[in-house]
């Protein structure tokens, strides 16, 4: 499905086992699924998921798969979906406490990526600046591995506006930049990380410009220890969550899976 159809439609695809058992979980279900023959042979339990969920399956060919998709080895299972993401407001409802902000990220898995790292995390929320690449991408929704459907992510935001409202919300700004004033290990052992953060994240060429660092409270740098000359964005991201999520939640108490 092309870009501009995904548009018109106001829907997208979310294709293989896993990413058709969240979307059939999510608040807003698929409106249909389309499933190969040898598919549903395989996958049974999917297809009577399918069907619990009130959906009808279609069969259709290889071929005809082939044509929905743009994956070079198709898993013979689409959910159509419609489009998830939110606005800003909603996704600061409830007090959030973990954010991540990309300024300009282009390259849809690590996209796809960030948000399954927020997921992971968890984050509250995901946002996604106006330069950055399309969320609906068949690619960023086959990186997420089905945490698209998980939290509220916000597209096209105005990072001014966007950080702004965060602050309102009681969010410190922490830009991830190579160079930074502050290092992540020093903020962790000084206790700032537990106040509740949005990481401003660049593009995966330029990182951040200097304008969209002024936007930040502080621009932070993850050390580096060994020879390595940098980490790629959806690494660092990953970095800079866990270590907000570590010291976010030192002081709770462990659920019960955790004592």
């Amino acid at each position: 499905m092309r870009r501009k159809e995904r548009l018109a439609r106001d829907e997208f695809l979310a294709e293989g086992p896993q990413a058709v058992r969240e979307a059939l979980a999510a608040d807003r279900p698929p409106r249909t699924v389309l499933v190969t023959r040898r598919a549903a042979e395989r996958h049974t339990d999917l297809v009577d998921a399918v069907r619990r969920a009130g959906l009808d399956p279609s069969l259709i060919t290889e071929d005809q798969l082939g044509a929905v998709t743009d994956s070079t080895t198709p898993q013979g299972i689409v959910a159509i979906c419609p489009t998830l993401d939110v606005g800003l407001e909603t996704a600061l409802a409830g007090r959030p406490r973990l954010i991540v902000c990309c300024a300009e990220i282009r390259d849809p898995g690590n996209a796809g990526t960030v948000i399954r790292c927020a997921d992971a995390a968890g984050a509250d929320a995901v946002i996604l600046g106006s330069a950055s690449v399309d969320l609906y991408n068949p690619k960023t929704v086959r990186a997420s591995t089905g945490s698209i459907f998980h939290l509220p992510v916000v597209t096209n935001a105005e990072l001014e506006v966007a950080l702004d409202r965060c602050r309102q919300q009681g969010l410190q700004v922490l830009a991830a930049a190579g160079g930074g004033a502050y290092g992540l290990d020093e903020l962790l052992r000084s206790g700032d990380l537990a106040a509740p953060t949005v990481w401003l994240m660049g593009n995966e060429a330029r990182g951040l410009h200097p304008d969209q660092l002024e936007l930040a409270d502080r621009v932070v740098s993850v050390p580096i220890y060994g020879a390595a000359e940098s980490l790629n964005l959806s690494t660092a991201a990953a970095v800079c969550l866990y270590a907000s999520a570590f010291a976010q939640r030192s002081g709770e108490e462990p659920g019960p899976a955790e004592q």
